[in-house]
């Protein structure tokens, strides 16, 4: 295996909140911000090796997430949770069916009964429409790690407010999005990371997502040797302004942005 083969590459697809930025018919001056790093899409990430693709999470920008970034070839989508936001483009997984046939999706039961009854024309066994993709359910059960290409991904259990949402370690690499408590027991799966990926919506509380101070500390708990918040809202603030204020190992994510995650 050569060097490259030995690196896990991670792409922020998109970093913002359920609405997007800019929200519709905001003057918000982020929302009028001309800097592109201030302009995020629904949350999601690709993560990346060898021949492998796969995303955490499917919203509802998922195609033009997949055209920006060239993606050909999807190996599977791991959820979350069922929130539109990181569901809603499930339809659009069509092409990659068309190609390579049944598309591997990832959730918790919870999760696959939502897809069901959203998508019942995805989902349905007997009665599935004509030309709608198909896909292979694979139930996820906290503490039973599972297969992934050639690598394994360790479910992270965490709250969003009350809605348990699930994390997920790929090697040095976790992802956790819309968390606003979590169980020091899941914490410690998360020791010798090198890269944390972490919700941290805006500067004020939350009722359901970790706000900065909250994502800070969360980062403090773990010891990443890098980390980076995302499920970004206009509220938090310009890019620019609010990434100065973040300790040296600590950045906001933005869309676009590729991290390599070395083994």
């Amino acid at each position: 295996m050569n060097k490259i083969d030995k690196r896990l590459k991670l792409t922020f697809l998109g970093t913002g909140t359920s609405q997007g930025i800019p929200v519709i018919g905001s003057k918000h001056p982020v929302c009028l911000s001309k800097n592109p790093k201030d302009k995020r899409l629904r949350v999601s990430v690709l993560i990346s090796w060898n021949n492998y693709n796969y995303v955490i999470d499917c919203g509802p920008d998922f195609r033009q997430q997949m055209l920006t970034h060239k993606v050909t070839k999807l190996d599977g989508i791991l959820f979350t949770h069922e929130h539109s936001d990181h569901t809603a483009g499930i339809d659009d997984i069509r092409p990659y069916f068309f190609r390579q046939g049944d598309i591997p999706v990832y959730a918790h039961q919870r999760v696959v009964d939502s897809l069901k009854r959203r998508f019942d024309y995805i989902f349905s066994e007997n009665n599935r429409y004509p030309g709608a993709p198909a896909v292979n359910i694979n139930v996820v059960e906290n503490d039973h790690p599972f297969g992934i290409g050639d690598l394994k991904a360790i479910p992270i259990e965490a709250f969003h407010n009350r809605l348990q949402v699930f994390g997920y370690r790929i090697k040095d690499l976790a992802y956790l999005t819309d968390v606003k408590t979590i169980k020091d027991k899941e914490i410690d799966k998360l020791k010798g990371i090198k890269v944390l990926c972490i919700n941290a919506l805006r500067i004020e509380h939350h009722h359901s997502h970790f706000n900065l101070e909250e994502a800070l500390e969360f980062v403090n708990k773990v010891q990443p040797e890098k980390a980076y918040f995302t499920h970004i809202s206009h509220n938090m603030g310009f890019h620019e302004e609010v990434e100065k204020t973040l300790p040296e190992n600590v950045h906001l994510a933005y869309d676009n942005l590729i991290v390599n995650v070395n083994e």
